[in-house]
């Protein structure tokens, strides 16, 4: 697949927004890596077709780092879980309503919530660290290691065939709508 380049804001920096109680969100749009452009069919059958699609990262501050299974982690990953897959829905929706296909994949399965799943789960973390470049730790599970928040973060992934400024600019609004401010 051949990707024009990107020219909007958060190709030079995320989109940085803060929650209500001062959490932390990056938002970064890219062109697919080429392990989801290898493997679309498997990840998102009905997407085969699809000239081209982008990827929105989502990174949240986590209150704990996400290295040991505890209660407090694991609450943490749940709560985070939810924001995401409530603010994900949300744009998905708005973009399918705009008439682009949109998807959201499940962090903790790896599969799509919207579309039909495939034989293979997505990986957020692989992905976010061939898109950003972000190291990785393996323990039980891979970790990201964020170059402010350690691994303080949990990643989550949306994808659609909307441009990338109408993503940016739903992504913002529907941000907004979740207690997510731009970070001045």
């Amino acid at each position: 697949m051949n990707y024009p380049s990107v020219e909007i804001s958060e190709q030079r920096s995320p989109i940085n927004l803060v929650g209500d109680m001062g959490q932390a969100v990056q938002i970064s749009i890219h062109a697919p890596s080429q392990y989801i452009c290898a493997n679309c069919e498997h990840i998102l059958p009905d997407w085969k077709q699809q000239p081209l699609f982008w990827v929105v990262i989502v990174l949240q501050r986590s209150q704990y780092h996400l290295v040991k299974s505890t209660t407090e982690v694991e609450s943490e990953k749940q709560r985070l879980r939810q924001k995401f897959m409530r603010f994900g829905c949300d744009v998905a929706f708005d973009l399918r309503d705009r008439g682009y296909l949109a998807d959201l994949i499940d962090p903790r399965t790896g599969y799509p919530l919207l579309s039909r799943p495939g034989a293979m789960p997505h990986n957020d973390t692989a992905v976010v660290k061939a898109l950003l470049g972000y190291p990785v730790i393996k323990n039980k599970c891979c970790m990201l290691v964020h170059p402010i928040w350690g691994t303080a973060v949990y990643p989550s992934v949306l994808i659609s065939t909307a441009p990338p400024r109408l993503i940016e600019i739903v992504t913002k609004e529907v941000g907004s709508q979740h207690g997510w401010e731009e970070k001045v």
